[in-house]
């Protein structure tokens, strides 16, 4: 029988009665003819909880013994879910990561999925089984211990299952019924999309939509799994959500997509900083090393200065910006590299009090004039834009925190994306 794999988050399945809930529409589609491979996140809250626990006891903690602990909310969810199916006659199991199993990376708390084992549950599905429930989120290292995926893992799980057992698709389900065109909250015009591609929901996802794990579009790009992303809490059918597909699957498409926003966002300048062969690697080498993830990177007109008995030397500003949550970490780790003698720079300009503001499309590969329309419109609302980056579907603004609302509604409006195709 083909085989659909449904992934329940932590709202889908945070009590009781929503587990219910959730089993109904698993029994649904084995009443259609699937067999069903369900991938669980723990309940609503019940990491939080248990990461607590791990910091309270041990601030300092052991990384395998962290991943043990909060691995377990997805085990109990499992078990729950695979007992309510049984009580609804359908034949079902749960399986914990190692019992799969699920083969990852030494990295506890941030494990990358390296292989899975189908000879298990193919066994049981041809016995008669007709759903197997997964503890998502977790897996089973080389040396034998439980390993995590860190935060949003089960989006992850349930691509690789999906790849990995050849589905014909892969349902997410979450509190949202599908992608919008931007965040609704911020947009009462927010459209919701039939079709996304996966390079479109990628750079949504990078960006700051919350409704996918950036890993887990990354997975079904590479081995073109159809993700389909829909409500837990409505009826649903064939037509329901949105579907994230391959881009020939998409007749045709808007020069534009979305608009997607990062609220905390900081832009950090390094003044008169030598400008020579070898330097951008001497300043981004410390920042990765620091785990800092730098984003948008622009690199001033170098000019000459005088040295220090040295004569002139060129020199230039570097900007760049990343989350602000990792500033102290970069200041330490460009300051380090100072104090090392790697690189020279006047001082180090913070700006915690910006946002980035994104417009995305796959259209924009065939149309011209896309940053034309986008500068425009944050003029016409006296938006000023501090630095830009483009790629091929998309285009980035750092502006100031306060006109991120303003610019995410105005760049809405100038799209059209409030409009149907």
């Amino acid at each position: 029988m083909p085989i659909l794999v449904m992934k329940f988050g932590g709202t889908s399945v945070a009590d009781l009665t929503r587990i219910r809930a959730a089993a109904e529409k698993v029994r649904a589609e084995v009443a259609r003819g699937h067999d069903v491979i369900v991938i669980v996140s723990a309940m609503a809250g019940r990491t939080n909880e248990l990461v607590g626990w791990v910091n309270e006891t041990s601030p300092l903690y052991d990384a395998r013994e962290y991943d043990a602990v909060v691995s377990s909310g997805e085990n109990v969810t499992a078990g729950l879910m695979a007992l309510t199916l049984q009580e609804m006659d359908v034949p079902a199991r749960s399986w914990q990561g190692w019992q799969v199993p699920i083969h990852t990376t030494s990295a506890h708390g941030a494990a990358r999925i390296e292989g899975i084992d189908r000879a298990a549950l193919d066994a049981k599905f041809a016995e008669g089984f007709r759903v197997a429930v997964i503890a998502g989120f977790q897996g089973l290292s080389p040396e034998g211990r439980i390993t995590t995926l860190g935060r949003g893992g089960s989006d992850t799980t349930a691509v690789a299952f999906a790849a990995a057992f050849d589905a014909i698709r892969c349902d997410i389900y979450t509190d949202v019924d599908g992608i919008y065109t931007t965040d609704p909250r911020i947009s009462a015009k927010a459209r919701k999309l039939a079709r996304i591609s996966f390079e479109e929901m990628l750079e949504l996802a990078s960006l700051g939509a919350k409704v996918l794990q950036t890993r887990s579009v990354e997975l079904a790009m590479r081995y073109k799994v159809r993700l389909r992303v829909l409500s837990s809490f409505e009826e649903t059918d064939e037509t329901s959500g949105t579907l994230v597909c391959d881009e020939d699957e998409i007749m045709e498409s808007k020069v534009v997509s979305g608009v997607a926003h990062s609220r905390d966002e900081a832009k950090l300048t390094l003044v008169t900083v030598e400008d020579r062969p070898g330097i951008a690697a001497a300043i981004f080498g410390p920042l990765a090393e620091a785990g800092v993830n730098v984003d948008m990177i622009v690199q001033n007109i170098s000019e000459q200065a005088q040295g220090d008995g040295e004569g002139p030397r060129e020199v230039t500003d570097m900007t760049f910006s990343c989350p602000t949550d990792q500033v102290a970490r970069a200041r330490k780790a460009l300051e380090a590299a100072q104090e090392r003698g790697d690189i020279r720079f006047d001082s180090l300009e913070v700006d915690t009090e910006v946002s980035k503001v994104s417009v995305v499309g796959i259209g924009m590969r065939s149309h011209a004039g896309v940053a034309a329309r986008m500068f425009a419109a944050l003029a016409a609302e006296g938006v000023n834009i501090k630095v830009i980056a483009t790629s091929e579907i998309k285009i980035s603004v750092l502006i100031d925190r306060k006109y991120m609302e303003l610019a995410v509604q105005a760049l809405h409006d100038a799209f059209g994306l409030d409009k149907a195709d």
